[in-house]
């Protein structure tokens, strides 16, 4: 039998002739993903490094996902060769890695996605979603093809390795994440700041230099359409736990009188 794997979140961008819109799922939820799923963004990031899920959480909203025009990417708790075989196992055809800070641990990533020689990924695909149990033709040979690799730049010295971590052969792109960014530039919670803002524009040049892809994390629409007029090709703007935590607060705004105690002034 003879089957075909989803296009990757590389190919996704390859295609696309606008910059690329996603969001979060933080709550380990099928539900939650196949409500977002059908919103009609371009991509969703299932987050195994902030939000609860696991391995068996990830592959039961990769299997709702797939009934959906959307392009998955998981984002693994860390750059760890064990965690990333076992996501990939699972079915997951695009990864980001958190916390790059060099050429090498974006070499070390790369390796942990590809199966020898050129990588030291393990081979099960006989045993697991990736191959279908045995049922994509080539499955093995070919599974560089189908798995897309993307690395997050996070701190003021992978900001200044940019251009290195960027040109690891392997790399298909880099997301910054300004939070982190923030809090390593000595100013938590300020994504805004100014120099912080100059250094994600400094990673942007650097990436797209070195002609790979480039993204960012902005939940501000504001600064997310600054960032797409800098060049950004894909930007993640919310985050199921986001929506629904604003949206909420926003009905009880509406309808609870400002002076009515309520449980959301206690901790």
């Amino acid at each position: 039998m003879s089957l075909c794997l989803a296009r990757t979140f590389r190919d996704a961008l390859a295609a696309a002739d606008r910059p690329l819109i996603g969001m979060w799922l933080s709550t380990g939820s099928m539900l939650n993903a196949e409500i977002c799923a059908g919103s009609g963004v371009d991509w969703l990031l299932i987050d195994m490094e902030h939000g609860p899920n696991t391995i068996i959480t990830v592959q039961r909203q990769l299997q709702v996902i797939a009934a959906y025009p959307v392009t998955p990417v998981v984002r693994v708790p860390v750059n760890d060769p064990v965690i990333i075989k076992q996501v990939l196992d699972t079915g997951a055809q695009s990864l980001i890695v958190p916390m790059v800070a060099s050429a090498e641990e974006a070499a070390a990533a790369v390796a942990a996605v590809r199966y020898p020689p050129e990588g030291v990924r393990g081979v099960g695909s006989a045993l697991a979603r990736s191959g279908r149990w045995g049922r994509i033709a080539g499955y093995v040979p070919n599974a560089t093809e189908t798995v897309s690799l993307f690395v997050q730049i996070e701190s003021r010295d992978a900001v200044d390795a940019a251009a290195e971590i960027a040109a690891v052969d392997g790399v298909d792109g880099v997301l910054v994440g300004p939070a982190d960014l923030a809090a390593s530039m000595g100013v938590p919670g300020e994504q805004g700041h100014p120099e912080v803002v100059a250094a994600v524009r400094q990673v942007f040049e650097a990436v797209i230099a070195a002609e790979k892809k480039v993204g960012v994390n902005a939940f501000d629409p504001k600064t997310a359409d600054a960032y797409i007029a800098a060049g950004a090709h894909f930007v993640s703007v919310s985050a199921d736990v986001t929506i629904l935590a604003r949206g909420a607060e926003a009905l009880a705004a509406r309808f609870i009188p400002a002076s009515a105690s309520s449980s959301a002034d206690t901790y």
